[in-house]
């Protein structure tokens, strides 16, 4: 298996958390130490015998720590062949020390962007001499080790004891691979921060999750991004896909509804099939579930306050997937705990992204993340009647959820809570007279309720046929060369209707 045994390093690191136990181990085996700076201090106090790079090079660290590294008698020790006996005869010519191993991290140039850091604070924090060297120790792989990151040091220690200081070919090769992955990472972060009028996408996703399998059994499944950052799970079982993708659309929705009243949703295949917004959580949780008890089964939960033991008794009789909140009361916790299935998230005070990717036939689709929520005082009054000021609050609370609901999509309410939606479907009006019948059928009185539309009426049937129920206000974002049709329908038979002038739509 083509096995080397280490018998010299070159370790430089920034961060030396968790470095000593491999540098004890390291001068077991007689391992002959070059280091820089402050990892040649490091070593040094640790009472180990180390060879500064300025005294292997006969060249000091110069402007100001830009330079120290780069040299031949660095880089000729890592790189040369040791097969090729030109490259040992340069070797001995030069009087080059072969270095087996490397062990080097990058200055932080992402954190240090994250708190802030000066133009000339993160530019400082751009690294040439490490990454210079993870290049050449991974290129190197058939005789160098590459240690890159920090939180590969426990297996790279344990991967010494288990060999005597040895490591394989297939050892080197996949280490090396994870070097690869560490600079492109790195040189991804530092373009996409500094690209300002480049239309190039450069994505670089350290996090990953194997998930069981994708949207279907026969499909392999994974996750990539920072998961732990955004929510906590503190129960339950293995997070699948689908339940990845419900949560996605749960998120996103109740941001829109994060501060304020208590508010509960219950989402079904990215879609809310319940909504309310009460004075008490326990309130609009049972108002959500009487939407569509139905499609509820297996559904996602999420609300925008600490669930309490009252409002857990409700959701305990419920057979849900995944529930998510910002906190559990104890005696909740507890109760909802008792099945062992049942997937309970806590929801951090983080961030989404500002930007959404998706795959696309051979490519990838970019936008701005839809943060345009409709506003009171952005409406504009179109008809001759007015909506009242309960009116007005409900076309605003439907138009929150039309915007989070698959195209083409109506959404009926009234009183703060979601009546009945028409989701995905081919044409508007069949998404209107979808959740019509649905409304009917869990036995909600639809006069006096109000009809959000994601995108304006092509033709005057919708607000027909809604008038005809009912319905007594509607929003839409207006655009239509036939809205005059409309507008002259809602005048004639006592509707009102308010534009917004943004379309919604959710593909």
């Amino acid at each position: 298996m083509n096995k080397k045994h280490i018998s010299s390093a070159l370790i430089s690191v920034f961060d030396k958390t968790g470095l000593a136990p491999i540098i004890h181990q390291l001068n077991s085996y007689g391992v002959t130490f070059y280091s820089t700076g402050g990892t040649e201090k490091f070593i040094r106090d640790m009472g180990y015998e180390v060879t500064g790079v300025e005294d292997l090079t006969g060249y000091p660290s110069i402007l100001g720590g830009r330079v120290k590294t780069l040299h031949p008698k660095v880089f000729g020790g890592i790189l040369n062949r040791q097969e090729v006996s030109g490259d040992q005869t340069a070797l001995e010519q030069f009087e080059i020390p072969q270095i087996d191993l490397v062990i080097v991290d990058l200055y932080p140039f992402e954190d240090t962007v994250a708190v802030g850091g000066s133009e000339q604070e993160i530019v400082e924090k751009i690294d040439i001499g490490g990454i210079a060297l993870i290049r050449a120790a991974a290129k190197n792989f058939k005789d160098t080790f590459c240690v890159s990151d920090k939180n590969d040091y426990q297996d790279f220690l344990d991967i010494l004891i288990q060999s005597n200081g040895a490591t394989n070919i297939g050892q080197r090769k996949k280490y090396s691979v994870k070097a690869f992955q560490t600079s492109s990472h790195y040189d991804a972060a530092i373009f996409n921060h500094f690209n300002q009028e480049e239309e190039v996408l450069k994505l670089s996703v350290k996090t990953a999750k194997t998930l069981r399998y994708g949207e279907n059994p026969h499909q392999k499944g994974q996750f990539f991004g920072p998961l732990s950052d955004l929510m906590e799970q503190i129960h339950g079982k293995e997070i699948s896909y689908n339940n990845l993708l419900d949560i996605d659309a749960a998120v996103n929705l109740m941001l829109e509804f994060y501060e304020g009243d208590a508010s509960f949703a219950i989402l079904k295949h990215n879609n809310a099939c319940g909504f309310a917004t009460r004075s008490k959580l326990k309130q609009a949780y049972v108002d959500a579930l009487s939407g569509d008890p139905i499609s509820a089964f297996g559904g996602v939960l999420i609300t925008n306050k600490t669930i309490d033991l009252d409002t857990a008794n409700e959701i305990h009789s419920l057979f849900c997937e995944v529930v998510i909140a910002p906190k559990y009361e104890e005696d909740a916790l507890k109760l909802l705990m008792k099945k062992k299935n049942r997937v309970l998230l806590i929801q951090k005070d983080t961030p989404l992204p500002s930007i959404t990717y998706r795959s696309c036939l051979n490519g990838i689709l970019v936008q701005d993340r839809d943060l345009k929520t409709d506003l009171l005082e952005e409406l504009v009054y179109i008809t001759d009647k007015k909506p009242s000021a309960q009116e007005v609050d409900d076309l605003i609370f439907a138009s929150k959820i039309c915007k989070h609901t698959k195209s083409n999509t109506i959404v009926l309410a009234k009183d703060s809570q979601l009546l009945a939606s028409g989701t995905g479907q081919t044409s508007r009006v069949d998404a209107l007279n979808h959740a019509i019948e649905k409304a009917k059928h869990f036995n909600f009185d639809l006069n006096g309720a109000v009809m959000a539309s994601d995108a304006f009426f092509p033709f005057p049937d919708c607000v027909e046929v809604a008038g005809k129920v009912g319905i007594s206000s509607i929003l839409q974002p207006g655009g239509s060369i036939k809205d005059q049709l409309s507008i002259d329908y809602c005048n004639q038979n006592d509707l009102s209707m308010v534009f917004t002038g943004t379309r919604h739509f959710k593909h």
